[in-house]
């Protein structure tokens, strides 16, 4: 499974995907966060932009070989565990990016909450932090996964779901990465920092099941 992470690494360190998300994240933390914003309210635009991020990235993973070096990856190995292995890369790229993303805004927003008079420290501000951006990175890719091969070879339609599911994720009541998002929101208004660790759970769950479904259907073949 080594080889096929570093195989599935290499290609998306050397392909163009890798780019075009890599900016937006930046890009978005550029425009939603300064350096002494509120700590909570900055962590939480940062676990947001992680989901599309991670949408993007797995998408790209699984899109990444050409049908032939497919085959060939499944035949060398199995399709479930060359399936495995893109979903992993994309979630580890994603997970790798807005982790370090996360620390720095925690190393640079100020120690307060919204009202500015409330401090917030910062451990266990970015402990929360970290754990919001891992479910909406966790969210992104099962998102991914559904919308990638072999469950989605259109690119029109994987856009679209990609899109309507990323913001149905982010807005939706019911979603794991709007609970743990939320909490964080929440925590800026009082300035109590709250761990989404049901959130967590939640999302944990959800991805097995996405994981495994998509593994099984690349096992079934395209």
């Amino acid at each position: 499974m080594r080889a096929l992470l570093w195989y599935q690494a290499t290609l998306l360190l050397r392909s163009r995907h890798v780019l075009p998300p890599a900016l937006l994240h930046l890009a978005v933390l550029a425009v939603g966060f300064s350096p002494g914003d509120p700590i909570l309210d900055s962590l939480a635009v940062n676990a947001a932009v992680a989901l599309p991020t991670a949408v993007w990235l797995t998408w790209a993973c699984t899109h990444n070989e050409p049908p032939a070096a497919r085959s060939c990856t499944a035949a060398a190995t199995s399709p479930r565990r060359a399936q495995l292995a893109c979903l992993l890369t994309g979630a580890g790229a994603a997970g790798l990016l807005a982790g370090v993303c996360c620390a720095a805004v925690a190393l640079l927003a100020g120690g307060h909450a919204g009202d500015r008079a409330t401090a917030v420290s910062r451990l266990p501000a970015l402990g929360a932090g970290l754990t919001a951006t891992l479910v909406c990175v966790l969210a992104g890719t099962a998102l991914g996964a559904l919308c990638g091969r072999p469950m989605l070879r259109g690119r029109a339609r994987a856009f679209l779901l990609a899109l309507g599911g990323s913001v149905a994720l982010l807005a939706a009541g019911a979603s794991p990465a709007n609970a743990a998002v939320s909490e964080l929101v929440r925590g800026n208004q009082d300035g109590t920092v709250r761990q989404p660790l049901l959130p967590l759970l939640v999302v944990l769950t959800a991805t097995a099941l996405v994981t495994a479904l998509a593994c099984r259907r690349a096992e079934r073949g395209e």
